[in-house]
């Protein structure tokens, strides 16, 4: 068995995230089979059992998590010339009346604050802000299989044949996409869960069958629903949610 580099085995294990892992290790708050570790770049066995102790536990607890249903014309991540990033839009006047954490809105929350995932700037719907490298990675790690659900408004005429493409048998980018759900929610409008998330994954898929999209909402990220969080609002992720 060949020993890898300790921050890439918790980020693997889902302790945090590699760069969380680096700052734990230089401050000692990591140890491996009893042993505090304090040097970057140290490598270990996989089977090896890691701990963190209660100052990384409870640094951890202190990170903030925010749901937003993103409007169309804003951006996911890094700004567009002449459109504004989604971010923006995470202040207290924003806020959802309705959020049950009792927790007071502060700009200090905004702070490393970066999105889990991407919704393109013609689409609207839910969207994960985190300072949680855990959730990023469970939720955009390359072994991610967390599921996102869309309605997806269509034109165009969608044969039998075309809607088990849909399902399954697709290709972008030279490869095959994964297996997805997608069903008839009427005549103009389809359901997509989808285990991935290429670029305007579901747009080109709606292309490759003959499909023009003219709306896209997404409307649950694994267990988390949009519900009734207005457009443009957000609230923050509760303790007792998850993923």
């Amino acid at each position: 068995m060949e020993k890898i580099r300790l921050s890439k085995l918790m980020s693997q294990q889902g302790l945090c995230s590699r760069r969380e892992a680096d700052i734990y290790i230089e401050r000692g708050w990591v140890y491996v089979d009893g042993e505090r570790i304090t040097e970057l770049g140290t490598k270990v066995y996989p089977s090896q059992k890691i701990k963190l102790n209660n100052m990384a536990q409870a640094q951890q607890a202190r990170h903030i998590t925010i749901l937003l249903n993103k409007p169309v014309g804003y951006v996911s991540g890094q700004p567009e010339p002449g459109y504004k990033p989604a971010i923006s839009l995470l202040n207290q006047g924003s806020r959802f009346h309705g959020d049950q954490m009792p927790l007071q809105f502060s700009p200090m929350h905004l702070k490393d604050l970066a999105p889990a995932g991407r919704l393109d700037i013609d689409s609207w719907g839910l969207i994960v802000f985190t300072q949680d490298g855990r959730i990023a990675k469970q939720l955009i790690g390359v072994q991610s299989g967390v599921e996102k659900e869309y309605l997806v408004r269509v034109e165009g005429m969608l044969s039998k044949h075309a809607l088990d493409l849909l399902n399954h048998g697709l290709t972008l980018d030279g490869e095959a996409l994964k297996p997805a759900k997608v069903v008839r929610q009427n005549q103009d409008q389809l359901r997509f869960i989808l285990r991935e998330g290429k670029k305007r994954q579901i747009r080109r898929m709606c292309e490759l069958v003959g499909l023009k999209v003219t709306g896209l909402k997404r409307v649950r990220i694994g267990r988390i629903k949009l519900g009734e969080l207005p457009l443009g609002k957000w609230r923050y992720l509760m303790n007792d949610e998850g993923f």
